[in-house]
């Protein structure tokens, strides 16, 4: 199978939708993740220049921004737009002409400065869309256990074994700590990134520990907080925070943290197959970021939390749709029923709705506003309660 037999038509439309209504889209994802195969497909119907800063060639095309990029007509695609910031300046002059004859697609390779520089330069006429890989939805529901155990970076999922999705991403994340984390401008040593990543691989899934994780580095802690922040902001890791009010309850205020991508996951962590993540403790773990990654892809993860309290209540994810409060939890079992800690978080957070995701079959009512719902289910779900019909656009 290829890349191209998997449909994306949800992020295909979006990015259309988004190129047509403003001068500047910005396509942003990890490396791998399949930015260059789409601006291709949406290209390939309408006039387009193509310019992928990788090569020598092209890069030499735009030695002279303005004076190559002026003349152009219809779409203009610019491929790892992150290696000549520079652009930035040249972009807003071109996308502010009355009669707008260029409309610009710049595709990035995710980095901790690429939103910042093109949000200084481009504010007003740039719009964002944040990729990653393969969700549930564009694979099908036969392929949950491969998308959840390789990963979603198409390479991956589509290798022909598990020991070569597992060759291609030993390579991926040596090529990203020896590389591309350097072409974003950022100084750290390789080994002191994979070892923070290692260790972020075994933490997946709670709340983050300064002070335990800088004594294992030998870091400060604002030092291992700096390359945290480099992981987050090149996509691989989720810092997911901690949603506080005055309930009377002390409370968790510390991020949770989350490999992003379950495969890379697994193989930091060493597991050498399915059967393996099976029996391993990181499986509730592995799955509960799974969930997470897939319910952020509908709901959008502006608004979005984890809650606990120093009793040991807590809630997986709080997402606001429409401006009220969704509950998820996320279990790996079958069948699941509502726990005292889960009526807790329907009282105090005055949930709308909360949602109890399981890997079985099955959706079911728990209680008045409460729902165990598959996995296969999960996307509908959320829309139903975004309110809107069962296009892909909605975003809450």
């Amino acid at each position: 199978m290829l890349a191209q037999d998997i449909p994306r038509p949800s992020l295909t439309k979006k990015i259309a939708q988004t190129i047509r209504r403003n001068p500047v889209t910005a396509l942003i994802g990890p490396r791998q993740c399949g930015k260059t195969f789409l601006a291709r497909a949406i290209a390939a119907a309408e006039p387009h220049s193509y310019f992928d800063l990788e090569m020598p060639s092209d890069a030499d095309r735009l030695a002279q921004p303005m004076t190559a990029l002026e003349p152009l007509r219809g779409l203009v695609i610019v491929d790892e737009v992150q290696r000549r910031p520079e652009l930035f300046p040249i972009l807003r002059v071109l996308s502010d002409r009355r009669d707008l004859p260029t409309r610009f697609l710049l595709l990035g390779s995710a980095s901790p400065d690429l939103s910042r520089q093109s949000s200084e330069s481009l504010a007003g006429r740039v719009a964002f869309i944040n990729m990653s890989g393969f969700s549930l939805t564009e694979t099908g529901p036969d392929a949950m256990r491969s998308l959840w155990w390789r990963g979603g970076f198409p390479r991956s999922f589509l290798s022909e074994s598990d020991e070569a999705s597992r060759e291609w991403r030993q390579n991926f994340i040596l090529t990203f700590l020896e590389r591309d984390i350097r072409q974003f401008g950022v100084e750290v040593p390789a080994l002191v990134l994979r070892r923070l990543w290692n260790m972020l691989a075994h933490y997946h899934g709670q709340i983050w520990n300064a002070s335990e994780i800088s004594r294992s580095l030998g870091e400060s802690h604002t030092t291992v907080k700096r390359h945290l922040d480099i992981l987050t902001g090149a996509l691989m890791v989720r810092q997911l925070p901690a949603w506080f009010e005055n309930l009377g309850k002390r409370q968790v205020k510390a991020p949770k943290v989350y490999l992003r991508d379950t495969g890379l996951m697994h193989e930091l962590m060493g597991i050498e197959s399915f059967a393996r993540l099976e029996g391993h403790p990181k499986l509730g773990a592995s799955w509960e970021g799974f969930v997470i990654e897939e319910v952020l892809r509908t709901t959008g993860d502006r608004e979005a939390y984890f809650w606990a309290t120093h009793s040991g209540n807590e809630l997986d994810l709080l997402v606001f749709i429409n401006g009220k409060p969704i509950g998820i939890e996320i279990k790996y079992s079958d069948t699941v029923s509502l726990t005292k800690s889960m009526h807790i978080a329907l009282d105090d957070l005055k949930l709308e709705s909360l949602l109890v995701v399981h890997p079985g079959s099955k959706s079911y009512p728990l209680g008045p506003k409460a729902w165990a719902i598959s996995i296969f289910d999960l996307e509908t779900r959320l829309k139903q309660i975004c309110g809107c019909s069962p296009d892909p656009e909605c975003k809450g």
